[in-house]
């Protein structure tokens, strides 16, 4: 569908933010490759041939039986024994020595008889977030060609928990901002366009709401019932939306009186046309300038809550419970590190990619 003159006005002003849309060109490619994170770092093989037959872990359950083993669980694909069943075409003696027949599995024949040899294919980092290594020495333990970020202090993969840590970070700051824009527009629009009593009573409320503490709401929800991601998104969005209710307040009461809106109602326009199509416009500048400090602070929210112990579970692959660690672990500055260049660089991406978009919305400014 082809961009109306308007948007196509805004698209080149945004990308004549030569910062703003280099920014949504790295951030694009980040965060696309973490939503394929399970390609990337996993502890389950991409693709598996055994017995002139190939197999997709990642995708399908498959028992230790579909390989020669002996039980009917989802098959451990790190385990050597398991490797060895599926290069050496399952050969019984997998268990007895598992190094050794797969050296002797690699020339296609064990103790003198030919086999199909089998092969898998492993992911760029083969752990997942909550793979438990075995590694040499205490966790956790330093960078090295196994683990490029190291390991946490219960030998989990930090590389690939900060790879599912960044998509869970940003979706839940995405779907938090949209679903809290998407309350406090509408509340703001009809507060501001209708006034009078209907603002009156929608401003009293939002003093009596406002004055919840939410930290301590959400402490007594985690209490109660398990933290999870969804609760924790709808949590933030009862309580952050009332954000942006003041600045489309302040447009919709400034913008209903122009002659523009006082004509439309003349010729009989709807009220919820004319706050679509002719007010709500006016009102996406100011409201495109809240919209990173929201973005960013549902990020820090949720980095603290974790950090705190009141967010997510601790298995979950989040960056504040890293940080907690690199808090608790000061002999391994790779944690604190980690964690602190991965929020500079997703903070720093997504503010400069909001700006950009308030510019673009921005009349009044045109970039060359």
């Amino acid at each position: 569908m082809a961009l109306s003159a308007l948007n196509q006005r805004r698209w080149r002003n945004f990308r004549a933010n030569r910062r703003a849309y280099l920014s949504l060109i790295v951030f694009s490619v980040l965060f696309g490759l973490s939503l394929l994170a399970e390609f990337i770092a996993n502890d389950k093989p991409l693709l598996i041939r055994h017995a002139g037959q190939f197999y997709a872990p990642i995708l399908r359950f498959y028992p230790e039986t579909a390989f020669g083993g002996d039980f009917q669980t989802e098959a451990i694909y790190r385990d050597p024994g398991v490797q060895c069943l599926i290069i050496a075409a399952g050969d019984p003696t997998c268990w007895d020595d598992p190094v050794g027949v797969i050296a002797d599995a690699q020339d296609g024949q064990i103790a003198g008889t030919p086999i199909e040899k089998g092969w898998i294919i492993w992911p760029l980092v083969p752990y997942s977030f909550n793979t438990i290594n075995d590694i040499d020495g205490a966790a956790p333990s330093a960078p090295d060609s196994k683990h490029w970020l190291g390991t946490d202090d219960t030998a989990r993969d930090v590389l690939a928990r900060v790879i599912y840590g960044f998509r869970l970070s940003v979706a839940f700051a995405l779907l938090t901002t949209f679903f809290t824009s998407i309350i406090g527009i509408t509340a703001g629009a009809v507060q501001g366009y209708f006034g009078g009593l209907v603002d009156l009573t929608f401003q009293r409320l939002i003093e009596l709401w406002g004055a919840i503490p939410t930290l301590y709401v959400i402490i007594i929800v985690a209490a109660i019932v398990p933290m999870n991601f969804w609760l924790l998104v709808g949590l933030m969005t009862l309580f952050g939306w009332t954000a942006l209710v003041g600045v489309v307040r302040a447009e919709f009461l400034r913008a209903r009186n122009f002659e523009y809106v006082r004509a439309a109602r003349a010729l009989g326009v709807s009220d919820r046309v004319i706050m679509l199509r002719h007010v709500l416009p006016n009102a996406m500048v100011t409201t495109l300038t809240l919209l990173p400090f929201i973005t960013t602070g549902a990020i820090a929210t949720l980095a603290s809550l974790d950090f705190l112990g009141f967010g997510l579970p601790s298995a979950a692959p989040s960056l504040g419970e890293l940080t907690l660690q690199a808090k608790q672990n000061l002999q391994a500055p790779w944690l604190g590190f980690t964690a602190f260049f991965t929020f500079a660089l997703m903070l720093s991406l997504m503010v400069f990619v909001f700006e950009g978009v308030r510019d673009a919305f921005d009349p009044r400014k045109t970039f060359q």
